[in-house]
């Protein structure tokens, strides 16, 4: 195996060649380091690099293979942080320059998580500002770029988490999502993200921000590791005020197990936003295709989206409020949307608003056990090309684009962004899977499936 096919190699594949001492964790390290000294600077996937911490850890976790057999299950494996999650002693800028002294002071609990499985860290990387925009394009730093094509953008807010995993380098990646922030660059990249259903991985030391509607999730390159990597930050911290029992059996050992006889809904188009444009509509239809060839029941059925637009948007500008960052320090469209923050009553009925619309949503699945639908409306914008446009615009096109996402997050419904070939741009081509309130293992199930029907990890980008 060269360098390159090693900088692919699945995660816990890369777990299992430490374990087997064919590879040591720094050989990984210094790989990995050397892709994305070579190669960031063109891709942006990285705001930070911590290569001198990278380096220690994997100098101790060399040593320690010489003297111990008991390995936790990603032991030496090389991972990103998204710049919206803190580890402590590292910058976290939040995608603004105003913070780019900010260093942590603690880890937040889904990174104690991750140090406790064995992953070494890479660096933090790209976000959009606040983590608001679908693209990561943040003042101050150089933008994401796609892998696949350097004028496209690989989503946001977790695009640089994405395009870290598509372009190898990194073999994992550590998302979150508010509103389609790692499905979208999950769909952008050609990757594998999982959005978990609300209390299933920790917001510690955080606890209810928003009505919860943001969580931390996986960005892999295969079903496999995205659900192993799940099982491993997944469970209850002291004080979450959101938590879900672990699953039995685990997520990982849903991917070897065969889902039957589901029934499932599919749609190509939202209201109140219309159709999908025909590359996400083929994408779907494919995938339903393959689904009723599984011997699922499918149908073409999907609930009314429109009541949760107003209220999931007015919910969203308080999050811009509650950064208390000032209007000077913000991009224009953050901005924007500061001025246009409400009163906290107004903020709490929303919110009330956004539930009673969930439920009714929620009971869709009382009838279907999977959702399949775009991941966004159309395929991935270019670099900047948003960027003269007024807030307003901005803000009109960004709502049109991710309008499929925001559902699950309102819910706290579990998705999952699941590559299925490319499009007419050539860039890779995704569906999302939504399933029934804590209902992950579902979709991994089915999403292993869809895979192995249609293998992705041999498509590479070319570098």
């Amino acid at each position: 195996m060269n360098e390159t096919d090693l900088a692919f190699t699945p995660a816990l594949e890369l777990a299992q060649l430490i374990r087997r001492r064919e590879l040591s964790p720094l050989e990984l390290v210094k790989l990995y380091l050397e892709r994305i000294e070579r190669l960031n600077p063109q891709l942006g996937s990285y705001f930070t690099v911590t290569a001198d911490l990278a380096i220690a850890d994997a100098k101790a976790k060399t040593e320690l293979l010489t003297t111990t057999s008991e390995l936790p299950p990603f032991f030496g494996v090389p991972i990103s942080i998204k710049d919206l999650t803190s580890v402590a002693g590292i910058t976290c800028t939040y995608g603004n320059p105003a913070l780019l002294n900010n260093i942590a002071k603690h880890d937040d609990g889904v990174v104690t998580k991750i140090k406790e499985v064995g992953f070494i860290i890479l660096g933090k990387t790209a976000t959009s500002e606040l983590g608001s925009f679908p693209y990561s394009e943040a003042t101050g730093f150089p933008p994401a770029r796609n892998p696949w094509n350097l004028e496209y953008t690989p989503g946001g807010s977790s695009g640089g988490a994405a395009s870290s995993v598509a372009a190898g380098l990194s073999a994992i990646a550590q998302g979150s999502d508010g509103g389609g922030s790692i499905r979208g660059p999950a769909a952008c990249c050609g990757v594998v993200g999982i959005k978990p259903s609300r209390g299933r991985v920790t917001k510690a030391p955080v606890g209810d921000r928003l009505g919860g509607i943001a969580v931390n999730g996986p960005i892999a390159r295969t079903v496999v590791d995205a659900a192993a990597m799940l099982d491993v930050i997944s469970g209850y911290v002291t004080g979450d005020p959101y938590w879900l029992p672990d699953p039995e059996p685990s997520f990982l050992a849903a991917t070897q197990q065969k889902t039957d006889h589901l029934k499932i809904a599919f749609s190509t188009s939202m209201l109140p936003f219309g159709e999908a444009d025909a590359n996400c509509k083929q994408g779907v239809l494919k995938t339903v295709q393959l689904l009723s060839q599984f011997g699922h029941q499918i149908e073409e059925q999907c609930p009314d989206f429109s009541g949760l637009v107003e209220p999931f948007q007015i919910v969203w500008q308080a999050g811009i409020a509650a950064s208390g960052l000032p209007a000077e320090a913000l991009q224009p469209v953050n901005r924007w949307l500061l001025a246009r923050s409400n009163s906290v009553g107004e903020y709490l009925q929303a919110l009330a608003q956004m539930q009673i619309v969930s439920r009714q949503i929620i009971a869709f699945f009382d009838t279907f056990d999977v959702l399949v639908l775009p991941v966004y409306l159309h395929s991935p914008i270019r670099v900047g090309e948003w960027a003269n446009l007024s807030p307003e615009e901005t803000f009109e096109n960004i709502v049109n684009w991710v309008a499929p996402c925001p559902i699950a997050n309102a819910t706290g419904l579990p998705a999952i962004a699941i590559p299925v070939g490319f499009d007419s741009n050539g860039l890779p081509l995704s569906v999302q899977l939504m399933g029934k309130p804590a209902a992950e293992s579902t979709l991994i199930s089915l999403a292993a499936q869809l895979e192995a029907a249609n293998p992705w990890i041999q498509h590479r980008p070319l570098l």
